[in-house]
């Protein structure tokens, strides 16, 4: 059953302090093995690719064997249904109408003195995009971090993937196939990050790696980070939702277990004034999971993580909400937009009644990939800007470099670098 917490406890502080404090992870030190495998692709390439393959994952014969073929993406679409294969390219309509709309312009100005001044956006090179899991669907995790990639005008998009038996998911391929993926390879784990960041005979390196995975692979992206990007590291799911007791409590019950049969380490919180109310969610909440398929995750999830907390006015939401910074925040009241001045940090804000987070999820076109574990409070969801880089624009006049030159010249005196004060008093006649 999940915690309950009373705002109005004397107690409350140190009990929410608790919760927040929770640890969801087992934390699993996994550094020296996942240094090992990074050195040793790196220093054999395909050879010890392949062994580690065989390993820990599928027999795979060669690195030609690792390459999904243009057929086996033709067979996949012949193996998904019609309409499932129509939901996934409405899906990717409205993810790169979303990201379309988050690329910057280019700018460049001139100030008083004659400067000019700006910045040019250009998107990376190339891209690798790890999907976890074996023979399950990730089809909407493919779609959601490949087309902001491609969005951005990436040119080299690598898929890798660990693959059991050498077997994909066909919806995971036709996703990744209407996502624009170039290439798709059967490997996992470390050793494909170590792939995609250094390169091998057969994987040419990218220059940033995206998407989540186990323990070994968030240390080996922690650990080729300066020589590729990285995205962020993604922890258990999360969902907290503000509710009145105006909600069909079913609905709010299965919102709730939409982000507990995720994980057993996932959370969701339930923040409401209305007891009568709490008490209705967790009896939706128990019918629910005598018919879920993930039942068994859900329910311990719900069991040791979850929490419902009760406040005496719906005012107080915004402080706790900040405090959790969660992933996915639904605001299951009235008026909505009245709250949302109040929250500071949250992954995604879902408003109203009718705006569950498996819409964010699936099809709404915002991204599902959000910052977990309260990083929301300094970090923002995967878009299109993370596929991009910055360069900043200068070019001086005779009139602007005689204007700020000797200022800059100064400074550079200040701190001891008497090259760079003299390549401005060259240009400036030693004027001063």
């Amino acid at each position: 059953m999940a915690i309950r917490l009373d705002a109005r406890a004397p107690d409350f502080a140190k009990a929410f302090d608790t919760l927040l404090a929770s640890k969801r992870e087992l934390s699993v030190d996994v550094s020296a093995i996942v240094s090992d495998i990074i050195d040793r692709v790196r220093e054999g390439g395909d050879e010890v690719l392949l062994e580690l393959t065989r390993k820990f994952d599928w027999a795979v014969p060669s690195m030609a064997h690792a390459r999904v073929s243009a057929g086996e993406i033709a067979e996949a679409q012949v193996q998904v249904p019609k309409d499932t294969i129509a939901a996934f390219e409405h899906a990717a309509r409205r993810i790169a109408d979303y990201h379309r709309r988050q690329l910057p312009d280019d700018v460049r100005w001139c100030d008083e003195h004659g400067i000019e001044l700006g910045w040019l956006w250009g998107p990376l090179d190339s891209v690798g995009l790890y999907v976890p899991g074996g023979t399950a669907s990730l089809s909407s995790s493919v779609l959601m971090n490949a087309i902001p990639a491609k969005v951005a005008g990436v040119g080299r998009l690598v898929m890798v993937t660990p693959t059991p038996g050498g077997r994909l998911d066909p919806a995971t391929l036709v996703a990744a196939h209407i996502a624009g993926v170039d290439e798709i390879w059967r490997i996992g784990g470390a050793q494909a990050v170590a792939a995609l960041a250094f390169g091998t005979e057969s994987i040419l390196p990218v220059d940033k790696i995206v998407g989540p995975g186990n323990a070994y692979v968030a240390a080996a992206k922690r650990m080729v980070f300066g020589t590729v990007g990285i995205d962020m590291m993604a922890g258990p799911s999360e969902i907290l939702i503000v509710a009145d007791g105006a909600n069909d409590p079913a609905w709010i019950a299965a919102d709730l277990l939409s982000q507990a049969e995720h994980d057993t380490s996932s959370q969701s919180i339930l923040i409401t004034d209305d007891a009568g109310f709490a008490d209705r969610v967790v009896l939706a909440v128990e019918g629910h999971l005598k018919s879920l398929g993930r039942a068994e995750i859900a329910r311990q999830s719900w069991a040791e993580h979850g929490a419902i907390i009760l406040v005496a006015d719906l005012a107080q939401a915004p402080a706790l909400v900040n405090r959790v910074a969660p992933e996915h925040l639904e605001l299951a009241i009235e008026a909505p937009d009245a709250m949302i001045p109040a929250i500071r940090h949250a992954g995604a804000i879902f408003m109203g009644r009718l705006t569950p987070e498996a819409l964010g999820d699936y099809i709404a076109g915002a991204n599902h990939v959000l910052p977990t574990a309260r990083a929301a409070r300094y970090a923002s969801g995967l878009s299109s800007l993370d596929f991009l880089k910055r360069t900043s624009i200068l070019r001086s006049s005779p009139q602007g470099l005689a204007a700020i030159g000797p200022d800059g010249a100064r400074m550079a005196d200040a701190e001891a670098l008497p090259a760079h004060a003299l390549s401005l008093r060259l240009r400036l006649g030693n004027a001063f």
